[in-house]
């Protein structure tokens, strides 16, 4: 359980690091930039690609993205409070009633790791047919370059950027050390 309790605290910093970026990072990486229209959306299933699709995400790996994001955020949030009446509980379930830890406690052990499963499988399975289709998503997605058939607005990407995500990155895992602090996991 203490490495369960350390990778969901990694996750917490990633998590707000994530958050944080998306509003402050590189253009590609803002929320802005994969916020799509349900008619984007349906264009693209429908086959009509466009091009800012080749440079960041497509409508349905934004909304991949979008899942990933909101039911992680869900699986830390309920594993802060949940408590297994054995030897551990999250560093928040003294805030809440017991009713929510239970709730809580039930979601974080027998649905939402599922559904991170299956979204992160889904994840993979994207991956693998657009990387068959010849796109180099894996490579694009390392060293944050992409070639293109056409001319895209660039991200920022320099050093000055690079210092304020490891500023960012520092200050998610501070937080994260805090919230792990707030009540010993183990009694």
């Amino acid at each position: 359980m203490t490495f369960h309790f350390r990778f969901g605290y990694a996750t917490l910093a990633l998590l707000l690091f994530r958050f944080v970026w998306g509003l402050v990072g590189g253009r590609w990486s803002r929320f802005s930039s994969f916020w799509f229209s349900p008619a984007a959306t349906l264009a693209y299933l429908k086959g009509r690609n466009l091009a800012v699709e080749r440079v960041g995400h497509n409508p349905l790996g934004a909304l991949s993205v979008w899942a990933l994001l909101a039911f992680l955020t869900a699986q830390v949030a309920t594993g802060l409070v949940s408590d297994d009446e054995i030897s551990f509980a999250g560093p928040l379930t003294h805030l809440v009633s017991n009713a929510t830890v239970a709730l809580a406690t039930s979601y974080h052990a027998n649905v939402g790791k599922f559904i991170l499963l299956a979204l992160v499988l889904l994840h993979l399975a994207a991956l693998v047919y657009y990387t068959r289709r010849k796109h180099r998503l894996v490579s694009a997605m390392i060293h944050g370059d992409k070639l293109l058939d056409t001319a895209a607005q660039p991200s920022r990407d320099d050093v000055s950027t690079r210092l304020l995500a490891l500023f960012i990155v520092a200050l998610c895992a501070a937080a994260a050390y805090w919230f792990s602090t707030l009540q010993a996991s183990v009694f």
